[in-house]
């Protein structure tokens, strides 16, 4: 098999000719194919042509240009360098237009100068980089210039002679950068717009918190609840109240623990024998006649008095009965020739002569007591004494404060899927709990709380700035006829300058932190003002009010009185 006298080099975008003459002499193949990528501008140059072309000629080679921009042909054309679009397509030459048959056959100056590989593309093929500027005559002719040359005449002093053919330059664009620069520069606008809302309309928030002149107030009160009444009765102390019940189903899967053979009980036939003197006892149905702790029940009732037998000298009655297992299970199969005795006839012998079959084991599971006991337990362990959540949400849903005091559970109803001794690999126990609760009317309990509040401050300069309902404690004293019920409440009432947070925030939004000390600490009852913002580069007050936060503290205690926000 002969080597393929051709060889195939690719040549890079950014290869310069010097490069390319490398790659054509390093080859040991006579016949070349230089696969050129697309907007090769190394090739776009007549000079680049004729070098590449002498290389050749000089290495006794034949070059393929294998490319198909339609820009290369003719300089390609006019070296007489062969060209194919692809490596299984048929080179040719390509036809050359006059100028570039010109410009190929014009005398090069530096013909006999040896090739410098150092140099740049551009000062190799006399043509700029892809960066530089190209020189171009563009410029009008002067008249008079070419009728002053034709005398010998100098031009005059003072005025500069112009070249007929100077030259202007200008720039060849690079599309493939510029779009790229364009693209960066849109993606940094966007990251530079995404970055300012973030900085400072997103994360900036403020915090302004006061310190107030505020007082905590031990309140105690005594109510009496009642379910009977509509209205509250603030002279008494009568608060309406509500009943409410509800309802908790839970459930709870066991395994089956227990053990139960279903199979097949034995079969066979048992004489009966007593002595004749012991009389003839008549023996009934369902007796139960044993033999090594295996238990047959008769299948009728029978008189052993029936058959006399005197053949071994004495005198016994005997008489057969059908007998079936107590239970089943091959271990009841055994011969013939076993001794029994009869459950409550201890005169009464019997004897099996011919074998007892039939029987066979079928072993399953079954519900037991104890696996419906277990459910129950991990039930009631689960549920504990706490009122369901739902049910305070119930109360609450209807304008009552819970009691929680109050709560009962009544007996759970439980109820066992399967039910005990059935087959089963699972039970299933379901029990239901009725709960009930006392609620009093959350509104009315607020009024008695604040009414009581208020004989304590004065009313002109402090407000009722936290009733402590939430945090009360109220405990059942006595349960009386009808449902009612007397009850004791203790809280803590924080009373304090009359401040609206959501008047606060719009006051202070947009204003710098000195300005709003200014106007805060000209209220009544605020003695310190102090003002947060983030992030760090924040300076000034958000313009919106979701972004401020108002914090009241009383300055005595410190405790928070109220936080808006």
């Amino acid at each position: 098999m002969t080597d393929n006298p051709k060889d195939t080099i690719y040549i890079d975008v950014d290869d310069e000719i010097t490069a390319v003459i490398d790659k054509l002499q390093s080859s040991p193949k006579k016949i070349v194919a230089l696969v050129l990528p697309k907007r090769a501008s190394v090739f776009q140059s007549i000079v680049n042509m004729k070098l590449l072309k002498r290389t050749a000629d000089n290495e006794k080679k034949n070059v393929v240009l294998i490319t198909s921009e339609a820009a290369l042909m003719p300089l390609a054309g006019a070296v007489g360098m062969h060209v194919a679009k692809t490596l299984q397509s048929k080179p040719e030459i390509p036809p050359a237009p006059m100028a570039a048959m010109a410009a190929a056959n014009a005398p090069n100056q530096n013909e006999d100068v040896p090739l410098d590989k150092a140099a740049s593309v551009g000062a190799l093929a006399g043509v700029p980089d892809e960066d530089q500027a190209i020189e171009v005559d563009n410029s009008e002719p002067v008249a008079g210039a070419d009728a002053s040359a034709a005398d010998g005449k100098k031009p005059k002093k003072g005025k500069k002679a112009k070249d007929a053919s100077a030259k202007k330059k200008f720039n060849i664009p690079n599309f493939e950068r510029f779009r790229g620069k364009l693209f960066l520069g849109i993606a940094a606008l966007l990251v530079l717009i995404i970055g300012f809302v973030m900085a400072f309309v997103v994360l900036p928030k403020a915090t302004v918190t006061l310190k107030t002149d505020t007082s905590n107030l031990d309140t105690n009160l005594t109510l009496i609840a009642d379910p009977a009444v509509e209205r509250l009765d603030k002279e008494n102390g009568i608060i309406p109240a509500i009943n409410k019940e509800f309802r908790k189903t839970d459930t709870e899967k066991v395994a089956a623990t227990g053990e139960k053979n279903i199979g097949k009980k034995a079969t066979g036939t048992v004489t009966l024998s007593v002595d004749c003197g012991e009389g003839a006892p008549s023996i009934p149905a369902g007796t139960g006649v044993s033999t090594n702790n295996l238990t047959f029940i008769t299948e009728s009732t029978v008189s052993v008095a029936s058959f006399p037998d005197t053949t071994d000298g004495g005198c016994k009655f005997h008489k057969e009965v059908d007998v079936v297992a107590q239970n089943p299970g091959d271990e009841y199969n055994f011969g013939s020739g076993k001794s029994f005795t009869v459950a409550g006839y201890s005169a009464v012998t019997g004897t099996n002569d011919d074998s007892m079959t039939g029987g066979t084991d079928k072993v399953v599971k079954i519900v037991t007591q104890e696996d419906v006991d277990k459910a129950k337990d991990a039930i009631t362990k689960r549920a504990g004494t706490e009122a369901p959540d739902d049910l305070k949400d119930d109360i609450r849903e209807e304008g009552y404060h819970p009691i929680e005091e109050t709560l009962k559970a009544g007996t759970p109803t439980v109820t066992s899927t399967p039910n005990v001794g059935d087959e089963a690999n699972e039970v299933t126990i379901t029990s239901t709990t009725v709960f009930t609760m006392l609620g009093v009317k959350k509104d009315d309990l607020k009024t008695l709380i604040e009414d009581d509040a208020r004989k304590k401050i004065d009313p002109d300069t402090q407000v009722i700035r936290d009733n402590g309902l939430d945090e009360a404690t109220i405990q059942v004293e006595e349960t009386g006829q009808n449902g009612q019920m007397t009850l004791s409440l203790q809280t803590v009432v924080t009373a304090g300058p009359d401040l609206d947070e959501a008047s606060l925030k719009e006051e202070v939004a947009g204003k710098k932190s000195g300005d709003i000390q200014k106007l805060l600490k000209a209220r009544p009852g605020v003695n310190e003002v102090e003002v947060d913002y983030s992030p760090f580069w924040v300076q000034s007050t958000p313009k919106k009010a979701d972004k401020i936060t108002i914090i009241i503290e009383g300055s005595g205690t410190g405790d928070n009185a109220d936080t808006g926000q």
